[in-house]
């Protein structure tokens, strides 16, 4: 049973925002420190990615465990109530991340999705992106 009332509920979840979330934020500020520098939320490609790369055709994608339905990740489990309501709009949002991930890779582009879950361990998720962009042009110039 939901510890909130149902208007309580709905006034929070109109409050989640789809842009600048606190991973997201959380992820670019890592970028940038890292030595990379990117654009925002892609509005020509499709799925607007959050993070692009446009020299190098990369992006990333930065979800939330809940609201894009991770698998296996605790924070992405469905909720108790309201099943009926949840369980399709989550897996409409896979199907679509799928298309979008698929639609962007026909293009040229090479995708990377980074969960809200991978934030804790920085370490690793520094190692993931290093993986995916390569060497940073400022830690690059830095090293001659």
């Amino acid at each position: 049973m939901d510890k909130l009332s149902r208007e309580k509920r709905s006034w929070l979840m109109s409050r989640v925002t789809s842009k600048n979330t606190t991973p997201e934020l959380f992820v670019r500020g890592l970028l940038h420190r890292m030595g990379y520098r990117f654009r925002l939320h892609g509005p020509n490609l499709r799925g607007r990615p959050d993070i692009v790369f446009s020299k190098k055709k990369k992006v990333i994608f930065v979800h939330g465990c809940f609201w894009h339905g991770h698998r296996d990740c605790r924070l992405g489990r469905l909720p108790r109530t309201n099943l009926d309501f949840w369980a399709p709009k989550i897996e409409r949002t896979r199907a679509r991340d799928t298309e979008t991930v698929a639609a962007l890779e026909a293009l040229g582009w090479k995708t990377l999705v980074v969960w809200q879950c991978e934030l804790k361990n920085v370490e690793l998720l520094t190692e993931r992106l290093e993986e995916f962009l390569g060497t940073a042009r400022s830690t690059a110039s830095a090293a001659h």
